[in-house]
């Protein structure tokens, strides 16, 4: 009995060391404000509430209430347990005691580009450039963090700039990267920040989702990745007689995030204004990817791609890239500042490729041969009901028709499956006789229905409900 008490006090007592002491009163971490007065019931006061409520006292002032400090001095109990563990601010491990962090993640245990390529493989059909160029930049960026060889020849940040079609699997190639490597990622939307938080969220809050993902640990946050989806939408505007808050200026605001320096962000908040503490987040070892579907940069290209034709017999037709699918293969630097981003952002942004759209044979693989693919989730929800489910190549073919037709990338996959299955999913459970359910293109286009086998028996038609409904 007395060991089982022992040791959950050696734990409460390591628990509490791993956290900083917050003052009760302005929330701030007794790294910013100094050591702090520890009064009865472990309730930590900084110099200068402290001071303030003195003054507050000897002018006989009756706003003690006001400040947030209880009236009754005697009766502090349990005032401690008011502070949520997410405002607390977790210390920094001294150089010493850093064998755990470096176990985690050091030159030794990196994989190489053609491992991380292979990882992502499984999970990403197609792409092939863009999986080579992230797998190469995220081992040379994590190789610069890891070694921080900076003495003479000083490695800049492989910041990436991602540029695709809707659907092309740019997020969930971020997402895929930052699960294979088991750092912590932020992903955020570039179409809610302003300038300064103007309306908005501000450019730092990007920072404050990475340290959350973190779990409030800075360390960690600092070698973690952010992604930044919708970048296009912060382009500069062509109407420049309003205030442009949500475009060109938050650009320039995004120059010091991307370049490496200093920020500071609040814990356990979005917003600076409230009364949580803040921490200093250093973003030179910080991975930035933005993505960006940039709608209107295909006619930029071919414009700048057509102004070599002419009158005569080797002029280029104009019309010589309107069917190109990767036209978005062209893209330079130039067509990216024609778009409305600025050359600083640009700049800081060294390495731009742009992902492929997704063809019909490209969306079949989609289907069927990543290891979280769609038809297997529903394979596996009927192997639950000890029913097998088959798709033939035709009604393969034909998904991936109707998903093209839609122009919404592979995000229109779920959809169109989701609508022919719904008739399977409610009329299997009926029948505990039908073990095989087989998809077949003209179920797809609705001029017939699935094959049924039953269990011990020749393939048949699926039940009359469904004949009707088709």
């Amino acid at each position: 009995m007395n060991k089982t008490g022992s040791t959950e006090n050696t734990k409460e007592t390591k628990d509490k060391d791993d956290y900083e002491a917050v003052c009760y009163i302005c929330r701030r971490p007794e790294s910013k404000v100094g050591k702090m007065i520890r009064i009865p019931n472990n309730i930590c006061i900084c110099s200068d509430c402290m001071q303030k409520t003195f003054d507050t006292i000897n002018h006989g002032s009756p706003y003690m209430e006001m400040m947030g400090f209880p009236p009754n001095m005697t009766n502090l109990n349990n005032l401690q347990n008011e502070i949520p563990k997410s405002q607390k601010l977790k210390k920094k491990k001294p150089a010493e005691d850093k064998t755990e962090e470096e176990a985690v993640l050091n030159i030794k245990n990196i994989p190489s580009p053609h491992i991380i390529k292979g990882q992502l493989d499984e999970y990403v059909v197609g792409q092939e450039h863009a999986k080579k160029v992230i797998s190469v930049a995220v081992y040379n960026h994590y190789k610069r963090v890891v070694t921080n060889t900076m003495d003479d020849i000083e490695i800049e940040k492989s910041n990436m700039l991602m540029i695709g079609p809707t659907g092309s699997g740019k997020t969930f190639l971020v997402k895929t990267l930052a699960r294979l490597l088991n750092v912590p990622l932020a992903i955020t939307d570039a179409t809610s920040l302003t300038e300064a938080g103007y309306i908005g969220d501000d450019v730092e809050s990007v920072v404050s989702k990475l340290l959350a993902a973190a779990g409030n640990d800075v360390e960690k946050a600092e070698r973690g990745i952010i992604f930044i989806d919708e970048i296009d939408k912060i382009a500069k505007k062509k109407n420049t007689n309003n205030r442009d808050v949500s475009g060109e200026s938050v650009q320039q605001g995004m120059l010091k995030l991307l370049e490496g320096s200093e920020i500071e962000v609040p814990v356990g908040a979005s917003s600076k204004n409230a009364m949580v503490p803040m921490t200093t987040v250093n973003t030179r070892n910080i991975l930035f990817i933005c993505g960006g579907a940039f709608p209107d940069l295909e006619g930029i290209i071919k414009i700048r791609l057509n102004k070599q034709s002419s009158i005569g017999f080797s002029a280029d037709l104009k019309d010589k890239f309107d069917k190109d699918p990767n036209i978005l293969q062209k893209v330079t630097v130039e067509d990216l500042r024609e778009f409305g981003m600025i050359p600083e952002f640009i700049g800081r942004l060294p390495i731009i490729y742009a992902l492929e759209g997704l063809t019909r044979d490209m969306l079949v693989k989609v289907l069927k041969e990543p290891k979280n693919a769609i038809l297997k989730q529903y394979q596996k929800l009927l192997l639950l009901d000890e029913v097998s489910l088959e798709f033939d190549d035709g009604a393969l073919e034909a998904i991936a028709e109707k998903a093209l037709e839609k122009k919404t990338g592979a995000r229109a996959l779920r959809a169109i499956i989701e609508e022919f299955m719904l008739d399977i999913m409610y009329e299997i459970p009926k029948d505990e006789n039908i073990g095989k359910v087989i998809i077949t293109r003209d179920y797809i286009e609705k001029k017939g229905v699935p094959l049924l086998e039953m269990r011990g028996t020749a393939q048949k038609a699926f039940t009359p409900m469904l004949e009707q409904k088709n």
